[in-house]
């Protein structure tokens, strides 16, 4: 740690300030601040640059793409939180980590399986922390969820299934073809996620389809995305993703002696809740909102704090972006697809769970949602 945190704070520069990172990542810092501290924010727009240093007086440098290593030496900085486009993700984690600096990457971890390897690769030949921004490996509707299925509650969990679905602005990143956009790199990586944490294994088989109802947004990226994939116990898990729905996040888990059905779970800023349901009960489990951001601060802090491997790694991230490749080549050859044998000796358990207090989002500086409200 630097000089100036004898209290074994991080400092952390924000790489990119879309509508996630001012609505989310910016504001956690204040539940997050045991441990971790915003010095300083990187960002492509003179406008943010110039506005949101005047609501987080702890920015010390600023700088555009280009100044990064200039911006990190600057304000001292020992972790980034990088919440760019997908296509940036590399980039950025390559250039943190050839300055010896820490990376907090958001999900997806980068578009392709070749970019999540070079992303480890880096960060291990300069030793530094990568972890990947799954915010739900944090929160406790997800969390006792797995505990639930882990004891029993519905006896072995054979079935998975899920959708998620928003409405994308026109124009949003997400429609974008040449940035990574499309419903299975926004959206499906965290039902792939979930049902990877929920059943605890990998899949070993991979059959999906994309759609298109013709709209002009989705050009040139997948509007609709559903995948069966099947893992060496039996178990099934099928999930659509579609960035021209309305707005829709659960899962359900089918098991021999009852199910888990979860709605909405994948949302960060309304309360979360799932619904247990046996032959002799039926009990119904909410969960207050909360940041969910903070806890991933907080959480990669103590990794780099006390030099420990995070859960979530990129090899976490890379795990669900074998399935990403496999669902792609499966929905353009028409055929199933197998993954190699794969596994994860970390997964999400109960005692990751961090609460922490709902944020007052603010408004965004030229950063508009990304759905149709």
């Amino acid at each position: 740690m630097t000089a100036k945190t004898p209290a074994k704070k991080v400092r952390y520069a924000v790489v990119g300030a879309g509508n996630i990172a001012q609505v989310a990542v910016l504001p956690a810092f204040a539940h997050a601040d045991e441990n971790s501290e915003l010095v300083a924010l990187v960002s492509s727009d003179l406008a943010k640059r110039m506005a949101l240093p005047e609501r987080y007086a702890s920015i010390e440098a600023l700088g555009t793409y280009g100044e990064f290593e200039d911006v990190l030496q600057r304000a001292r900085v020992d972790a980034v939180f990088i919440a760019t486009p997908n296509t940036h993700h590399r980039e950025f984690t390559e250039r943190a980590a050839r300055a010896g600096v820490h990376v907090l990457c958001e999900k997806p971890m980068a578009p392709t399986v070749a970019d999540c390897e070079a992303m480890i690769a880096v960060c291990r030949e300069h030793r530094v922390k990568l972890m990947i921004a799954y915010r739900l490996h944090f929160e406790a509707a997800n969390l006792q969820a797995i505990e639930a299925l882990k004891a029993g509650k519905i006896g072995d969990p054979r079935v998975f299934s899920s959708l998620f679905t928003q409405q994308v602005r026109p124009g949003d990143i997400r429609t974008r073809p040449e940035l990574a956009g499309g419903a299975l790199l926004d959206l499906g990586v965290y039902p792939i996620n979930a049902a990877r944490y929920l059943f605890r294994e990998e899949p070993i088989e991979v059959l999906a389809a994309v759609s298109s109802s013709g709209d002009a947004r989705f050009d040139g990226v997948d509007e609709t995305t559903t995948a069966v994939l099947r893992f060496a116990s039996g178990r099934v898990a099928q999930l659509t993703v579609s960035l021209g729905g309305s707005a829709v996040g659960y899962y359900r888990v089918v098991g021999t002696e009852g199910d888990l059905h979860a709605e909405p779970i994948y949302d960060y800023e309304q309360g979360l809740k799932f619904v247990l349901t046996t032959e002799s009960e039926r009990r119904e489990h909410k969960f207050p909102a909360r940041d969910q951001f903070a806890p991933e601060l907080v959480e990669f802090s103590r990794c780099v704090l006390e030099d420990r491997e995070p859960e979530p790694s990129g090899e976490e991230g890379l795990a669900d972006l074998r399935v990403v490749e496999a669902i792609l080549q499966s929905a353009r050859s028409g055929r199933a697809v197998q993954l190699p044998p794969w596994s994860r000796a970390q997964r999400p358990d109960a005692d990751q769970e961090l609460r922490k207090p709902p944020v007052d989002a603010p408004e965004p500086i030229r950063a508009p949602s990304p759905t149709i409200r």
